[in-house]
């Protein structure tokens, strides 16, 4: 029998290769944000945000003062600065908040030889150039329970920063400060057992916020290429499993992997979420197209799941 978590992961390395220990936060994340940065500049081609001057209380940028414009709009204390006259523009309320979380959970770190990076590194660098790009939209964008919702152009800096110190490892965010026509986007290999994660969306559905799902899973996760003596080990708990003819196994592998996944995407119709399936040995790019589309058109967007 198969662990509740249906990711295998062998011990015989000469079967498949395996990264070891994934490399710390800190040490990694700058290579990342660079990554991040330029996988971000291919997507936010053509995405308008909604973030412009209008009514709301949250500081935009300063502007010249134009001739005609009344004088109670000029800001005294920026223009004393030089020889010219500024207006304090606010940020228009109806930019989008994108709460944003990557899980960092022991099964995130798993490699094959066949997948261009760990589950865990491909998660960073999704959301950090999701990130990126709603920055350059103008959108508000935070990691979720752990930083506020920011606008500025060091949010990304922020949501880094805020990984270094706290390392969170938990599979799932603190839903608390997501709000009503917020929306959240997850990317993580959802090997949890489906009620863990229907609890959660309930939560998030119960403030009237949207959320996406995007699963990250290694090529062997789906193939299950194992014959002969093998040893799993699940890496949440340490527990291992001995099979002496792995092959045997595949069959019901992949029933109950498959049966795994349509629970999530049931789970996704159910809250009119989005699903995403998206493999590690797969550009980085595509997933990112796919929430391009579905965030920049939300709250019209219909929920629908693409294989990537």
């Amino acid at each position: 029998m198969l662990s509740s978590r249906p990711a295998p992961q062998s011990l015989q390395e000469n079967t498949f290769g395996v990264t070891g220990e994934a490399q710390s936060l800190a040490g990694s994340l700058p290579d990342l944000l660079v990554e991040a940065s330029r996988i971000a500049a291919n997507v936010t081609a053509g995405w308008h945000g909604r973030r412009r001057s209008g009514p709301g209380e949250t500081f935009w940028q300063f502007r010249p003062f134009l001739a005609g414009e009344a004088a109670h709009q000029v800001d005294w204390r920026r223009s004393a600065r030089d020889d010219n006259l500024y207006v304090r523009e606010r940020e228009w309320e109806a930019a989008q908040t994108i709460w944003v979380w990557a899980d960092l959970s022991a099964s995130m770190h798993f490699q094959s030889k066949q997948a261009k990076s760990s589950k865990q590194t491909r998660a960073l660098l999704l959301m950090l150039a999701l990130s990126y790009a709603l920055n350059e939209a103008g959108e508000r964008v935070g990691l979720t329970g752990l930083t506020h919702a920011l606008a500025s152009r060091n949010a990304v800096q922020t949501i880094a920063e805020t990984l270094v110190h706290e390392n969170p490892s938990s599979t799932l965010p603190n839903p608390e400060g997501i709000r009503r026509f917020s929306e959240t986007v997850l990317f993580s290999d959802l090997l949890d057992p489906p009620d863990k994660l229907e609890k959660w969306m309930e939560t998030i559905a119960s403030t009237g916020a949207k959320g996406h799902l995007v699963q990250l899973l290694d090529p062997i996760e789906e193939s299950f290429p194992f014959t002969g003596p093998t040893r799993f080990e699940d890496p949440e708990n340490g527990a291992q499993l001995k099979a002496g003819r792995a092959q045997t196994w595949q069959q019901e592998y992949l029933h109950r992997l498959a049966v795994h996944k349509d629970q999530i995407r049931s789970l996704a119709r159910r809250f009119d979420w989005s699903y995403t399936l998206h493999h590690t040995n797969r550009p980085a790019l595509e997933p990112l197209m796919l929430l391009h589309s579905r965030l920049a058109n939300t709250p019209q967007h219909k929920m629908r799941g693409d294989k990537l």
